[in-house]
């Protein structure tokens, strides 16, 4: 049924449609809406049976879902930004026991500085815990993965999370095809687990191993991973066959047929990247864009099938490895290790910063004529990062390097007001 709906709303329509039978609640932005529209739906009996655990904190919330899982319960919680990493030690704890926990993260930042909006430092945070880890372009992606989701960790044993971008999809309210429970319940098979503690069959969960087990653990936990890489395409199928839409997979092409530039990105900003590649290919420019819905398990072979005939690869990303540059372009090098290919890694729209469709192209028309630097920071203010480090330079008390920022950015925004006024 198409209507006009709030993201997080209609994601937590399409939870209460896989029928979780226990949802642990912490509320933290910009997730809040789902599992406050999750606690009506449990209030007035319209999901029923199952349990709305309100719990003291984050970790408790996946502490919980760890339970609830291992007794049998299909589970269900959602988080955030620093609401993650609080339950770090959980997040782990539920990919090494194998349980088939579906978790929303609503991208957000990380602090400090505290920043409550919008980029994917949060995900790739945990991006070796061993979570399947599947990313949403729209707010109908965030739907259709979250059935997607409980189908795959279900199959394989696993916890899944579906990463939707904070506030940009979270609260966009935008036209949403909400299915049927009909449909979700052709395709999502009762629950039946892989592992259950039961009082007739007593066994241990999450008991101690020694080194001569521990390589072999973790080695299987890859090898989920590997499975669920191959099931990913059928599943997606099968989807599009019962919801008459396609959604899911691994990757997703645009405008790739004879594309000699490429962009790589995942999430929301393919949106905005979409329509510059559109003005673009209107002037002749042969350039693509490959969006990435499964981050892990990465598609190595799929990228390279998509990228290794095209000239120029940019990847642009909403997060990136301190030190080092982009995680995402990263693995798309990995992924091109073969051929010889200009690669280009963009960090862009850290902590919610706009991300607009003429940056985009600019950066493409400066790869496109060979003027990008390896690694760029779009949009990045180098005069507020050169006065800083001068600062640091000339003073060993400069202070905290955040509040200064942000009075050198007010002082240069006044004085431009007071120019031009």
């Amino acid at each position: 049924m198409l209507e006009q709906i709030e993201g997080s709303r209609a994601v937590a329509k399409a939870v209460a449609l896989c029928r979780p039978e226990v949802v642990c609640a912490y509320p933290i932005s910009p997730q809040t809406h789902i599992v406050e529209a999750l606690g009506v739906l449990v209030k007035t009996g319209e999901l029923s049976p199952c349990e709305f655990i309100n719990v003291e904190s984050e970790f408790a919330a996946m502490s919980v879902a760890i339970g609830a899982s291992a007794t049998g319960g299909r589970a269900y919680t959602a988080t955030a930004s620093q609401g993650l990493l609080f339950m770090i030690e959980a997040i782990y704890n539920a990919a090494g026991l194998g349980l088939p926990i579906v978790m929303t993260l609503a991208n957000r930042a990380i602090g400090a500085p505290i920043n409550i909006w919008n980029d994917h430092s949060d995900a790739m945070a945990v991006r070796d815990s061993g979570w399947i880890q599947l990313f949403a372009e729209t707010n109908q992606d965030a739907v259709d993965l979250h059935i997607q989701a409980f189908r795959l960790a279900e199959e394989i044993s696993m916890p899944v999370m579906v990463c939707m971008d904070g506030f940009i999809l979270t609260h966009a309210v935008e036209e949403v095809d909400t299915p049927s429970q009909g449909q979700v319940d052709a395709f999502l098979p009762k629950f039946v687990p892989r592992q259950v503690l039961d009082v007739d069959d007593p066994v241990s969960i999450g008991a101690m191993v020694g080194p001569e087990a521990f390589s072999e653990v973790r080695y299987l936990a890859h090898a989920k991973q590997l499975q669920a890489k191959e099931k990913i395409p059928g599943i997606s199928r099968e989807f599009e066959l019962i919801f008459g839409h396609p959604a899911g997979g691994l990757v997703n092409g645009y405008r790739l047929e004879n594309a000699d530039t490429v962009v790589v990105a995942m999430g929301s900003l393919l949106g905005t990247i979409k329509d510059a590649v559109d003005d673009l290919a209107e002037e002749g420019k042969k350039v693509g864009v490959l969006g990435i819905t499964t981050f892990r398990p990465f598609p190595l072979e799929e990228v390279y099938a998509y990228l290794s005939e095209a000239r120029r690869v940019v990847t642009i990303e909403k997060a990136f490895a301190v030190g080092m540059g982009g995680i995402l372009a990263t693995d798309v090098a990995t992924s091109l290790n073969r051929v010889r290919i200009d690669q280009y890694s963009v960090i862009a729209g850290l902590g919610g910063r706009a991300i607009t469709k003429a940056s985009v192209r600019s950066l493409l028309e400066d790869a496109i004529d060979d003027r990008l630097e390896p690694l760029t920071f779009l949009d990045l203010d180098h005069e507020l990062v050169e006065r800083e480090i001068t600062r640091m330079r000339e003073s060993k008390r400069s202070g905290p390097t955040a509040e200064n920022l942000i009075r050198d950015a007010q002082l240069k925004k006044f004085s431009r007001t007071q120019r031009d006024g």
